[in-house]
């Protein structure tokens, strides 16, 4: 996001670099029992500390999980459109992508996305061991519900799937909505799960990787430190101090976010509909990334490409996030209400001399 992140994290970050000292450091336990603490409070969900992996950043985690828990040539299940670490971590570590795309559905000039329980299903094979699930979903900007979740799970248990839960979203859930832990549907699920979560996101801290896993199953985490040896670092102690600070202090300043970050989904799905003929916006129920289809706008070409070299507005390339993703745009809204009015305004007369 384009904002300053809240004054605790950046007093603990001055005090710590006032200290001098940057060697390597332990999490600190008072970081272990506020997440425990958190999960608690927020969703209900019994965390020891035994069951945190403390990790330099998520993007790694869903690498660790396709070691842990597969070998070469297995194949790992993942729903598109979808961020790209996701359809890099398996190849990555030599096992085989398959994608089950979700439904995209246009209903008053808007998109909307559901799971379809059909084509998940079909898309696993023999060798299928894993499920990676982003949760919330980047970029359609889902929160999977209750009911959708435990159909999910239910076909992952059917076919003996491990599951790694993505959320590192969790706490941008908008207007008012809550998240639910996949880990939380049931204890047979919670033994068959990875849950990636993170104050990056949410405080705006992403480049001083501070993430963890939640891993509840002992030989599943096992499984996964012993994949973790040798290759991935330990977090940095700015990271620890950072994180400490968000998940105890940070609660006023997120507040106030979530409301600015629905304002500006609004801004975006009303400005779409109004100025940008051709071009339907999701309306995200969580994330701050709004996803622009604009296959029915006439542009030559890449989205991606037009828009940077016609209006100067750099959005993410939509064909990067795998099948379904070609002919869309993921837009950041995470930003001054100023610069968001500026780039859809450059957008408009590059959309209307097309």
């Amino acid at each position: 996001m384009d904002f300053v992140s809240p004054e605790p994290v950046l007093a603990a970050l001055h005090q710590r670099v006032a200290h001098g000292v940057f060697g390597y450091g332990a999490p600190p336990d008072e970081l272990t029992q506020a997440i425990c603490e958190r999960m608690a409070d927020l969703y209900g969900w019994a965390v020891t500390p035994e069951q945190i992996v403390y990790l330099p950043g998520l993007v790694c985690g869903l690498n660790v999980a396709c070691r842990a828990v597969s070998e070469p040539g297995d194949a790992v299940l993942v729903q598109t459109p979808v961020y790209p670490p996701f359809l890099s971590a398996p190849p990555n570590q030599d096992r085989r992508l398959i994608a089950a795309e979700l439904t995209a559905e246009a209903r008053d000039g808007r998109l909307y996305y559901s799971f379809d329980d059909a084509a998940f299903a079909a898309a696993i094979d023999s060798r299928t061991r894993l499920f990676i699930l982003c949760h919330p979903h980047n970029p359609v900007g889902r929160t999977f519900g209750i009911e959708e979740l435990n159909r999910l799970a239910a076909i992952c248990e059917r076919h003996n799937l491990t599951i790694c839960s993505d959320e590192i979203h969790c706490d941008l859930l908008l207007d008012g909505r809550r998240h639910v832990p996949l880990a939380t549907l049931s204890p047979e699920i919670a033994q068959r799960c990875i849950t990636l979560m993170a104050p990056s996101k949410t405080f705006n801290i992403a480049g001083l990787g501070a993430s963890f896993a939640i891993i509840q199953n002992p030989e599943l985490r096992r499984q996964f430190k012993h994949a973790m040896r040798g290759i991935v670092p330990d977090a940095n102690i700015l990271s620890l101090n950072a994180a400490l600070a968000a998940y105890q202090h940070g609660g006023d300043w997120l507040r106030e976010l979530l409301v600015y970050l629905a304002a500006n989904r609004d801004y975006v799905v009303d400005d779409v509909a109004r100025h940008l003929p051709g071009i339907r916006a999701t309306v995200p129920e969580a994330t701050y990334l709004a996803w622009l289809d604009c296959r029915d706008a006439g542009l030559p070409g890449n989205p991606h490409d037009f828009f940077l070299n016609k209006a100067r507005v750099a959005l993410n390339d939509g064909a990067t996030f795998g099948p379904g993703g070609e002919g869309f745009v993921r837009l950041n809204f995470g930003c001054p209400r100023a610069l968001l009015a500026e780039g859809l305004e450059r957008m408009r007369p590059a959309l209307a001399g097309r």
